[in-house]
Order: structure tokens, then C-alpha cells, then sequence
């Protein structure tokens, strides 16, 4: 458990780094996944994804297996989006593996138990001789579901998550009507095992401070001097204008945005890049980038979007290799918390003082 000195809020011009124990200590995985991810708001997948009554989508939310499901259509229109556990309420088998599209139902591949769209178990093979058993007194846990810019995001502990219109106040105004994220499509996902703690990996995409450094092609395309970072109260955004060659983006700007606690936004022209980091263990992390870009079925198209992702490619092979030296570094017991830069590492210390609350609240808990 972290300490209460380390816990003090710190003004951003004289701010040091997050210790080292909070990216080591094995203990940080149910902290975090108590007061940090269950009460967030999490990113499980696009609208894009859910067309169709039983299209599905499998997500993992911290150590947590869900399936979002697109319900029956109605009379009144297309059928909701739920989010339930992807844990079946027999022996803990999973209801679905992987993505699909117009399933009439789900069925555990365990032992067979079927669950209606609306998660309502249909059937269970062999216990009608159970008593007192009624498939129908059995459903799946739903977690609260808000869709905004068509993206899907849900959270476990509703009571305990920010007001969702407060958590992303502002985005839609400073994206614009012309990008309205709700209207791209062709879906790719790319996915990265990361040898860090999933925070060390947000600190590094939160600054662009390495971005010299480290991102010789990505700098090339970045104005540096012009790179701003800016913070609200659960999401923090980065901005710079883009000079890019035809067969890429063009010209245009960049925004990165980061919402708490672990969903990226990545906005080019005519391309979206969602970006969740998800835990699965104190030095281990799984980055799962999925694209989406604007409808477009010309030659050309393709090949930006091919080129889109072996640009991607070569950012992210250079950001988990530092990420993976940072944590060594972390666990390597030389490592003191060290100044923030002030200028440029702003959105760091905005995260760090939002994990500061989230953990202060599990020292309130105990």
C-alpha cells in the first residue's frame, strides 16, 4: 500500500516522478484494479464493431473479461449495446473467445450453457433433474455502458466513476464536426506484449518531450517547436501541426488525446487510432491499437492505410523498447523520483496526481 507521504499533492513547477515501488511492488495490481480501472471508464470497442444483432466484441478491463453484445432489433430501431462479464455463471468458462458477428446467442464453450443477446441464460444442457434450477433466474453482470463519438465505453463501478459528460467535456468542440469519430470504418487491430507496468507506458505517451529522441521518422513529421500539451480534469490532450507526404496524412494536425485511465485517442486526417493499455501484471502489459479510418475503398486509400501501419509500427517498436528499459531502470533499486519538467511534462504530472487520488481514496477504504 502506497504511503501517505508519497500520496501529498505536488504543484506542478516543483513536481518529482512517481517512486519506483509504485510500478514494482506487486501489490500495485489489486490497488490499481480496485480504485484506479473498476472505477474508470474503460474503452471496449467502436461502434463500427456492433452493427448487426449479435455482433460481439471481447475485451479485457484489467484483469476483468467482458463482451459487448449489439441486442435484437426492435420495433424502434437498432437493438442496444450491453457490455456484460464474458464469464459464464456456471464454472467460470468464457461465454465468448473472440470478436463475431450475428450471433443468434452465446454459448459457453465449457459446458455448453447459452446465453440470449440480452444476457439471460436460454438453456443449460442436462439439468433439468437440478432443483430448483430455472435457466431463467440466471443472467450475466452488465456494467454501465455510455457510447460517445461512437465509441463504446463502459465501467464496473459506475457509483464510483466520474459523471461521464464531465470526463470528456470539451473533446467534441475541439475535434470539430469534420471529424466526428462515429463515421470511420475499416477496422485493424495490432496488438503489443510490453515488458512494463502499464503506467510506465502512459507516462511515456502523456509527453513529447522524447519525441526528438527517440522518433527520428515521427519527429520528422512533427513540428517539435510548436508540440503543445494541455490538461482537463479526467483527460489530457496534445496537439501539433503535421507536415506529412501525400501517401501518408498530408498536412493537417495531430491530436493525442489520453483519457483516465487508460484509453488513447489517436486523430490524424482521414484516421483514427484508439490505443488501450491493459494490465496483466506489475512488470507486464498488453498495448492493443485499433485503426479506423475514414470510407474510402479507392487504390490509393489502401495504400495510405498500409503505410499508416508500418509508420505505426515503427513509433510503437521504439516506445516499448525505451518503456521496457524504464522499467528495468525502475526495478533496478537506483532509481530516486526525479524532477518533472514543468514545460514539457505537464499531462505526466496530471496523471500522477490523478493516481495520487484514486490511491489516497484505497487508503480511505482500508
Amino acid at each position: 500500500m502506497p504511503s501517505a507521504d508519497d500520496l501529498a499533492p505536488q504543484p506542478l513547477e516543483r513536481a518529482t516522478a512517481l517512486p519506483a515501488r509504485f510500478y514494482v511492488d506487486p501489490g500495485m495490481v489489486a490497488i490499481d484494479r480496485h480504485v484506479v480501472f473498476d472505477r474508470g471508464w474503460q474503452l471496449v470497442a467502436h461502434v463500427w464493431q456492433l452493427q448487426s444483432p449479435g455482433d460481439h466484441v471481447v475485451a479485457d478491463l484489467a484483469g476483468l473479461p467482458v463482451v459487448a453484445v449489439r441486442g435484437a432489433r426492435g420495433d424502434d430501431g437498432p437493438g442496444p449495446i450491453r457490455v456484460f462479464h464474458n464469464v459464464c455463471r456456471h464454472r467460470a468458462g468464457p461465454i465468448a473467445s473472440c470478436d463475431g458477428l450475428a450471433a443468434k446467442s452465446l454459448r459457453c464453450r465449457y459446458h455448453g450453457w447459452t446465453y440470449g443477446l440480452d444476457g439471460v441464460l436460454k438453456s443449460a444442457p442436462e439439468m433439468g433433474s437440478a432443483p430448483d434450477f430455472n435457466v431463467g433466474d440466471v443472467q450475466l453482470p452488465q456494467l454501465a455502458v455510455r457510447i460517445w463519438q461512437g465509441l463504446v465505453f463502459a465501467a464496473v463501478d459506475a457509483a464510483h466513476a466520474p459523471d461521464f459528460d464531465a470526463f470528456v467535456a470539451g473533446i467534441d468542440a475541439r475535434i470539430g464536426a469534420g471529424r466526428g469519430l462515429e463515421r470511420y470504418g475499416h477496422h485493424h487491430r495490432v496488438g503489443y506484449n510490453v515488458a512494463c507496468n502499464w503506467k510506465v507506458y502512459v507516462d511515456n505517451y502523456l509527453e513529447g518531450y522524447h519525441v526528438p529522441h527517440i522518433h527520428p521518422g515521427l519527429n520528422a513529421v512533427l513540428d517539435y517547436r510548436s508540440y503543445v500539451t494541455e490538461t482537463a480534469q479526467w483527460y489530457s490532450y496534445q496537439f501539433s501541426p503535421l507536415e506529412s507526404r501525400d501517401g501518408l496524412y498530408g498536412d493537417g494536425d495531430a491530436l493525442y488525446y489520453w483519457l483516465w485511465p487508460n484509453t488513447m485517442l489517436n486523430i490524424l486526417p482521414g484516421r483514427l487510432q484508439t490505443n488501450r493499455v491493459v494490465p496483466i501484471g506489475i512488470d507486464r502489459c498488453r498495448v492493443e491499437f485499433d485503426f479506423y479510418y475514414t470510407p474510402d475503398e479507392s487504390e490509393d486509400a489502401a495504400a495510405r492505410r498500409l503505410a499508416d501501419l508500418d509508420f505505426s509500427d515503427e513509433v510503437q517498436l521504439e516506445d516499448l523498447t525505451i518503456c521496457q528499459d524504464v522499467q528495468r531502470g525502475l526495478a533496478s533499486g537506483s532509481y530516486v523520483p526525479g524532477r518533472l519538467n514543468p514545460l514539457r511534462e505537464n499531462a505526466v504530472h496530471h496523471f500522477h496526481e490523478l493516481l495520487r487520488g484514486a490511491y489516497r481514496s484505497a487508503l480511505v477504504d482500508r
